[in-house]
């Protein structure tokens, strides 16, 4: 009988003591009572005092100044530890970075982020172990090391002294080198921003304006057209006198210089993609040097490789690739001749297959003098850049003229101007045009 009464006593209990307290609600004595049966506001929430200290010891690594915006930052990374990396030739830091988010996710982020931009893919994890990216932009070089889930990273240094989750998945950001854009420090709730982004915007940022100090030799009829690819950031300094350590000289663009195939490749990738940034199916994919090469001369370990076969697997220039089966050599430090000029450019305009055409039909609609003398290759092109009426690229270069001369070398100037538009009339889009849309 005893145990059966428990219950009521306890109930009784409970009653008689919520009683006390309502009844005592606004004395001293129930605000006293109440206060000591309170919760400790420190404990109320993890979030608050216990879940913010842990994120500013999580967060204590400052981004470096010289950190490059360049470099795509996976979204919801934590920057973990910043170490100085130093090469007989030149310095550069390592970044150590947590995620929750497994590493085939990481690791596809940055697949994509580097092979639909301007980053020339050096090398890319691949099925025989390799998990890293090697990538280059102008002087940038980045290394993008990515544990899989059973293999640690395959760089040199792979030991750090910053603790991390076990069940994270850390990875590495090392870049040597530098880059005409740098981020100021970042903190965690800038890193929580980038989470917003599509690899593609991450990706797209383009390379800084280039304010060259000789644009006043460029001939007045392309000068627009140079300012504003400049100004895109496509265009970069003249190689030779980048090496000339006078300040005012590596900021040479040299307009009148005779332009190399590799380097006209290389901007024709770069203006496309730029023009392109926010329409991935208009992108030209850069090739991974994992890919048989299409020219004997151009082997994965060209520096301008992944441009150079990517154009040839896109079917853009003449290579065995697309039936050319005597097209064997690229010669990439030849001269760009005119009728490459047109031949690879065009197809970036018309978007479609090139109409039939023959040398009668390009001397009667250009009037060219000299008509017999282009390459059969690039007839078609000629006729098809004639019928893009004032957006055509032998127009806006090379003015009014009875002769081509298709095998001319093109200037850097010249090549600027006819990257300056791509598409056809009505339907195109000029580098004008897409200076005005990002301010």
């Amino acid at each position: 009988m005893l145990l059966n009464k428990r219950p009521i006593l306890f109930t009784g209990f409970v009653a008689c003591l919520v009683g006390v307290l309502t009844a005592c609600a606004n004395s001293p004595t129930g605000q006293s009572l109440e206060r000591s049966l309170a919760v400790d506001p420190k404990l109320e929430d993890n979030g608050s005092v216990l879940g913010s200290q842990t994120n500013e010891q999580t967060s204590s690594a400052q981004l470096p100044e010289d950190f490059p915006t360049v470099i795509p930052r996976y979204p919801d990374a934590q920057l973990q530890n910043v170490e100085p990396l130093t090469r007989s030739d030149a310095q550069g830091q390592r970044t150590i970075w947590s995620s929750t988010d497994p590493s085939n996710d990481i690791q596809a982020f940055y697949r994509r982020a580097f092979e639909s931009g301007s980053w020339q893919v050096i090398s890319a994890p691949n099925q025989d172990g390799t998990n890293s990216f090697v990538v280059r932009r102008n002087d940038l070089q980045v290394r993008v090391s990515i544990p899989t889930d059973n293999a640690p990273s395959d760089t040199e240094e792979t030991q750090t002294e910053t603790e991390t989750d076990p069940n994270n998945t850390t990875f590495e950001i090392q870049y040597i080198g530098s880059s005409t854009e740098t981020a100021a420090p970042s903190d965690a709730s800038e890193s929580s921003e980038k989470a917003t982004e599509t690899p593609e915007s991450v990706d797209s940022a383009s390379g800084k304006e280039q304010n060259f100090t000789d644009f006043n030799n460029v001939p007045p009829g392309l000068r627009q057209y140079v300012e504003d690819l400049a100004a895109l950031g496509v265009i970069t300094p003249d190689a030779s006198s980048a090496n000339n350590k006078s300040e005012e000289n590596s900021t040479s663009f040299a307009a009148n210089k005779i332009i190399t195939r590799r380097q006209y490749a290389h901007w024709l990738i770069d203006t496309n993609n730029r023009i392109y940034e926010n329409r991935p199916g208009e992108q030209i994919r850069l090739a991974s040097e994992t890919t048989q090469p299409a020219f004997q001369d151009v082997p994965a370990s060209d520096p301008d490789f992944g441009a150079i076969q990517g154009l040839a697997e896109a079917g853009l220039i003449p290579s065995p690739l697309s039936g050319n089966s005597t097209e064997v050599l690229f010669r990439p430090d030849a001269p760009l001749t005119r009728e490459s000029l047109v031949l690879w450019k065009v197809p970036l305009d018309t978007r479609q297959a090139l109409p039939s055409a023959s040398l009668d039909a390009v001397q009667q609609t250009w009037g060219f003098q000299d008509a017999g003398k282009i390459d059969p290759k690039a007839v078609r092109a000629v006729l098809a850049d004639f019928q893009n009426g004032e957006q055509s690229i032998i127009r806006r270069v090379f003015g009014y003229t009875t002769l081509f001369q298709p095998q001319k070398p093109v200037t850097q100037a010249e090549a600027a101007a006819a990257l300056w538009y791509f598409g056809s009339q009505g339907e195109g889009i000029s580098a004008s045009e897409v200076l005005q849309q990002s301010n």
